[in-house]
């Protein structure tokens, strides 16, 4: 994995923001990993949201977000993590509208018990607003959530990884558990019609923690 970005690419306040994110980081991932790992992480990170993301205020906090992610994820690959919780994954196309509906539906029903990441094979500029409204008719906040690609260390930490509409271009890797569901894109539609597939989502995410014996909060 390299990165094409240098510091000099990078907005004043978003360096400051950075280089406290990587002492953060340093901090978090002592023994794990070395500075260098996570400032490519980081910078990486920085330069897949750059071109695309509509809120370019917390990008550098985004990164951060992100790169923490793919950092957990690549110390379970490489076993230097003994957190044994069940890790879900859910992808689809922009991981704007069903994957991050379905990431707020885990974390709310899991709590601590499981772990959720959601990813796109195309992410999109930023989270649906139809979906942000219908998540927050039932008190489930997914405003503060951003369109992220998928990774191979994030794939390949999953215990389970949920495909809605990727098709092909949806990761695969040998021994990974897939499960596919048939889910309607609510790209364009409203409020009134993304209310449905909300509630689609959120019973599959019920038997899906019941399939995995993760208690439901």
């Amino acid at each position: 994995m390299n990165s094409s970005f240098n510091r000099d690419d990078i907005a004043e306040l978003d360096q400051m923001t950075l280089r406290s994110s990587a002492m953060m980081l340093q901090k978090d991932f002592a023994g794990t990993f070395g500075y260098e790992t996570i400032e490519l992480f980081l910078l990486s990170s920085y330069e897949e949201f750059a071109p695309r993301l509509a809120n370019q205020t917390y990008l550098a906090l985004f990164a951060e977000r992100f790169a923490r992610e793919r950092l957990r994820a690549l110390a379970r690959v490489e076993g230097k993590s003994d957190d044994a919780r069940p890790v879900v994954l859910f992808l689809c196309t922009h991981n704007a509208g069903r994957s991050q509906m379905a990431l707020g539906f885990f974390r709310a029903m899991a709590g601590d018990a499981a772990i959720g990441w959601s990813g796109g094979s195309e992410p999109g500029s930023a989270v649906n607003p139809a979906a942000i409204e219908a998540m927050a008719e039932i008190g489930i906040d997914i405003s503060g959530e951003f369109p992220k690609p998928w990774t191979d260390e994030i794939v390949r930490a999953a215990d389970v990884v949920v495909t809605m509409g990727c098709g092909d271009a949806c990761p695969v890797f040998p021994g990974k558990r897939y499960v596919d569901w048939q889910l309607t894109d609510p790209a364009g539609l409203g409020v009134d019609a993304v209310r449905p597939i909300r509630d689609e989502v959120r019973d599959r995410v019920r038997n899906l923690l019941t399939e995995l014996a993760v208690p439901i909060a």
